[in-house]
């Protein structure tokens, strides 16, 4: 698949796959950050991207930066839809109860992976057909 990018800041890597085989490609910090504990911010990413209808981008959190620091993705993934012409931007969370984070110009923030996604035909019936699980939810299979 290819994916068109525009380098709003042509300083900045373009992204990559740190290995081959990953499924997601790094994004990097436009700016400088701190973000305290409980805090959350919008960090521009340097990129904006067009990518072919029916795909879209999701926006994940890095794990390195969650198991280090605390760091998460707030609505994670971010959803990328394919019409989306501005700014990539990540809103991260540090979920460390003391410590700040530092992000820095130039430091991966998160990862995209790209999929492909169908469009949905609601139509609106009187009654569903029946499954095997029905209603259940939020815990109705049990404890694990």
């Amino acid at each position: 698949m290819r994916v068109l990018i525009t380098k709003l800041d042509a300083e900045l890597p373009t992204p990559s796959y740190a290995k081959p085989g990953d499924a997601g490609a790094d994004v990097y910090s436009r700016i400088d950050c701190e973000i305290k504990p409980g805090e959350r911010a919008l960090i521009p990413t340097g990129i904006a991207i067009a990518m072919p209808n029916g795909y879209a981008a999701f926006a994940h959190p890095r794990s390195g930066l969650a198991i280090k620091y605390g760091v998460g993705i707030v609505n994670a993934p971010g959803t990328i839809d394919a019409g989306y012409r501005g700014e990539l931007q990540m809103i991260l969370i540090n979920h460390d109860p003391e410590e700040s984070i530092l992000i820095k110009r130039g430091d991966r923030i998160a990862q995209l992976v790209f999929q492909k996604v169908e469009q949905a035909e609601f139509i609106e019936v009187v009654d569903l057909p029946g499954s095997n699980r029905g209603i259940g939810g939020f815990g109705s299979t049990g404890k694990s």
